[in-house]
């Protein structure tokens, strides 16, 4: 019996041929995989709105003007209202999925507010939307050849420019992803 493929705490990085144009130069890092589906995050998209705005429709008062300026990504097109805070380490808010020992992914204000007041975890990335794909959809396009995978390092996740991850991620596997194309070759 063949071993089930899970790319939980993996990064997904979309063929330059990607179709789709949500997804076209992302990398998404993988949350859950299981049986019936898989959900992520983008970690290289950003929007055109910064952390303090969400804090401010949310009305959670920030001073910090670094906390403030900070980033929001688009975390993919499923639930693009619904905040998300990829981070580490792992903490004890009220909603999180555990992925590894150190990281979490949190969707309650908690984690919001404690950002807001410089005591939130030690590096994040915070999200509207994620991605999903339901039972077996994953493992399809990775036949089809639509991602390239490689196991997740915070260093890309949290580290390297958001301009670099793409080509970052695909030099973890040793390619240049630039020499790629999305021609399939014929004998």
């Amino acid at each position: 019996m063949a071993k089930e493929l899970n790319l939980t705490n993996h990064l997904l990085t979309a063929m330059p041929g990607m179709g789709d144009e949500n997804f076209a130069h992302t990398v998404t890092y993988i949350c859950e995989h299981n049986d019936k589906g898989a959900m992520g995050i983008v970690i290289n998209r950003l929007l055109e709105v910064n952390l303090g705005e969400i804090l401010d429709h949310m009305k959670i008062t920030c001073t910090l003007e670094e906390v403030r300026k900070r980033p929001v990504f688009f975390g993919g097109p499923v639930q693009i209202e619904r905040g998300f805070v990829l981070h580490t380490p792992n903490g004890d808010w009220d909603s999180t999925l555990p992925i590894t020992k150190d990281l979490g992914l949190t969707t309650s204000r908690d984690i919001l507010q404690a950002m807001a007041e410089g005591a939130g975890p030690t590096k994040s990335i915070v999200a509207l939307g994620y991605a999903g794909w339901g039972k077996g959809q994953l493992e399809q396009e990775i036949k089809d050849n639509v991602w390239l995978s490689t196991p997740a390092s915070e260093a890309i996740l949290f580290d390297t420019p958001v301009e670099q991850r793409w080509q970052t991620a695909a030099s973890a596997l040793g390619i240049d992803i630039n020499l790629l194309t999305s021609e399939a070759g014929h004998a």
